[in-house]
């Protein structure tokens, strides 16, 4: 479903890093320890992981696929499958960094229920994070717009490769492109690619993916609400809620009494909102988090760090 438009994105303002990180993590962890914690990520936490990021304020300015743009045209379709084709591999190759091992290691201390992530790269599931809800899809399926059908991204290349071997010799001679944070690459002359519809209807493809414009399907938003409902806690990581289908998390958990923290470079639009905000990166706030927890449980291992688990 269509409903705006979207603007080209520049990157935040410059913002100083917190530089007590020490005193950072005391704070987080005396939020978190002993609750619930459901976490909201965006690209701040992908970052690491070789993930270019839209908002962040050392962030290239980009301008993101729209759901407008997609629709417009089927040249304009093309291009972006040749250029998608070509970057994809690179979102698929990316590996979790130590921001959401860190998770793990949260969830396998009983601290954290569940991550709603706005991103599309897979990681969180990469790093075994559970449950995960992609509020915007992933890179990893693809689906007609006009009947659903839906194959994997991996049979999509195939199909699109031997159609296309001459387009990708000649774009990859020039040696190294440019990745943006969609998976595609900044290639401008795509005339030559061939796209393929629909096998099932003749419709467009599109990646299981949410553009800017496009709604978060209605089940995903009752089942992320869900999510922060079952929570005493939301951590923010790597988000600088910009749009609304983050924020909106923030602000219904805090009319529910909640706590919320933000970690994030930068500032975020939930930062009024927070009880505690870190300017900093999510892997050095995480992996200290881990470190501080961890030593308290080393310090008395007959207690389970503090976790009051609710009863039926």
């Amino acid at each position: 479903m269509r409903t705006r438009s979207q603007v080209a994105w520049t990157p935040g303002e410059p913002t100083e890093i917190d530089l007590d990180l020490d005193g950072a993590v005391a704070r987080l962890s005396a939020l978190v320890a002993g609750r619930h914690t459901v976490i909201l990520s965006g690209a701040g936490m992908s970052t690491d992981s070789g993930i270019p990021d839209y908002r962040s304020p050392d962030a290239a300015p980009r301008t993101p696929m729209t759901i407008d743009a997609f629709l417009a045209s089927r040249e304009f379709r093309t291009h972006y499958w040749a250029r998608n084709h070509l970057g994809w591999r690179h979102m698929d190759a990316a590996t979790p960094n130590r921001a959401h091992h860190a998770i793990t290691d949260l969830q396998r201390l009983g601290l954290v229920s569940g991550v709603i992530t706005q991103n599309v790269d897979m990681l969180h599931t990469k790093a075994g994070n559970h449950p995960v809800l992609e509020l915007h899809g992933c890179y990893g399926r693809v689906c007609c717009i006009d009947c659903g059908w839906q194959v994997s991204r991996h049979r999509l290349a195939s199909m699109l490769e031997p159609l296309n071997a001459d387009f990708t010799a000649r774009i990859r001679s020039r040696g190294a492109i440019e990745v943006a944070p969609d998976a595609d690459v900044a290639v401008g002359d795509t005339d030559d690619f061939v796209m393929i519809d629909c096998p099932a209807c003749g419709g467009p493809l599109k990646p299981a993916i949410v553009y800017f414009g496009e709604s978060v399907p209605a089940d995903v938003v009752d089942r992320a609400y869900a999510m922060v409902d079952a929570a005493d806690t939301l951590l923010v990581l790597g988000s600088s809620l910009t749009v609304m289908s983050g924020l909106r998390f923030v602000k219904h958990a805090k009319r529910q009494g909640k706590s919320v923290a933000i970690v994030n470079r930068g500032h975020t639009r939930g930062d009024s909102l927070a009880d505690l905000t870190i300017d900093h990166r999510c892997a050095e706030v995480l992996t200290a988090l881990v470190e501080r927890i961890g030593a308290g449980v080393a310090s008395h291992p007959d207690e389970v760090v503090g976790v009051h688990h609710r009863s039926p």
